[in-house]
């Protein structure tokens, strides 16, 4: 973390980062205790949105958000996109319960008895020892995850083979064989909001998935080389704010694709496409009018993952500056010199 030259520097308890920026051990914990809450509001959010659903009305004018996706993959939903069995459901909140009680544990069990740092480890996991300037090891922590994201997208595309997701064309649940071809998945790079075949949609996961696997492997047994080497910054900053342009990136993405495409974001399951307008900045309003002015669940996501990649390119920005070496207190400091200079 930027000290702005104090090698003494300390940081307030809220300063969540400060505590694991240097300790490997510590940062698995963050990253452990992290994820367990995730599951937590998961599986928690989906009994609350059960407990709220009413089969009488369209799904879409609910302003529901994790149903919608749960019927899209085909859980539970018969035809038209109506909830017809919740058993699949609770299945899924509960087993996402679990999961955050076992993730809790693990991050106390990291905090309290493993060690803070890595390199006091034994085993295996002293490999995944690292440090910020250390490009080898980063690149290699980077493949393993890359590899697994593989594993997930792979598990998605098997899903829709075998199992089926929802198709909003049929207004019912089928099978998908992906349609892998290479031409197909390039062509979409540049008018992804016309895609209208899960034959398409799953070839594309198919696609992603060889390269994520493939580029996790590369990044396991290489090293940053050439112009990667020596453009990229290797600090705890730098590496921040690339995690963070990613993040952003997809956001903004994702929110075009649900205010317009209906194949992967249905009508039935999330409400009508949305409206672009602008005021004191962009944002999304829904093209039918609901009863007590509520907002269909294909608003609330747009808007949600549209600000939040706006907050998150912020920081990027603000932590590839810190990276950098940029020292905002100047900003601050030249802000002071105008005020005295005006009392004088």
């Amino acid at each position: 973390m930027q000290s702005y030259g104090n090698s003494s520097v300390t940081y307030d308890w809220w300063a969540g980062n400060s505590g694991v920026a240097k300790r490997s051990g510590s940062f698995i914990a963050a990253h452990a205790a992290h994820a367990g809450l995730i599951m937590f509001w998961a599986g928690a959010f989906t009994l609350f949105e059960l407990a709220r659903y009413d089969g009488s009305l369209p799904m879409g004018e609910q302003g529901l958000i994790l149903i919608p996706h749960l019927a899209g993959l085909g859980l539970g939903v018969g035809d038209g996109g109506v909830i017809i069995d919740q058993q699949p459901l609770i299945v899924v909140a509960a087993t996402h319960l679990v999961s955050s009680a076992v993730l809790g544990a693990a991050g106390i069990w990291h905090t309290l008895r493993a060690p803070k740092d890595l390199s006091e480890a034994t085993g295996r996991a002293k490999k995944f020892d690292f440090s910020w300037d250390d490009p080898k090891k980063l690149t290699f922590i980077l493949g393993h995850h890359l590899i697994f994201l593989g594993l997930g997208v792979i598990a998605f595309v098997e899903w829709a083979r075998v199992h089926g997701i929802y198709d909003a064309s049929l207004g019912a649940v089928r099978t998908v064989e992906p349609n892998i071809d290479l031409g197909m998945v390039w062509g979409y790079q540049t008018n992804f909001l016309t895609i209208s075949s899960l034959e398409d949609v799953m070839g594309g996961h198919a696609v992603l998935a060889f390269i994520l696997t493939i580029g996790g492997v590369w990044h396991i047994i290489s090293s940053p080389f050439g112009p990667f080497k020596k453009v990229l910054i290797y600090n705890g900053e730098s590496i921040l704010s690339y995690s963070l342009a990613g993040i952003a990136l997809m956001g903004f993405v994702t929110a075009i694709w649900c205010a317009q495409n209906t194949t992967i974001y249905p009508v039935e399951l999330y409400g009508a496409p949305l409206k672009l307008n602008f005021a004191f900045s962009p944002y999304f309003t829904d093209t039918s009018t609901l009863a007590g002015d509520a907002h269909t669940a294909r608003a609330w996501l747009a808007n949600t993952h549209f600000y939040l990649a706006f907050f998150f390119l912020q920081g990027h920005l603000w932590h590839a500056l810190r990276g950098m070496g940029f020292n905002f207190k100047s900003v601050v400091n030249a802000f002071e010199s105008m005020d005295k200079a005006k009392i004088n």
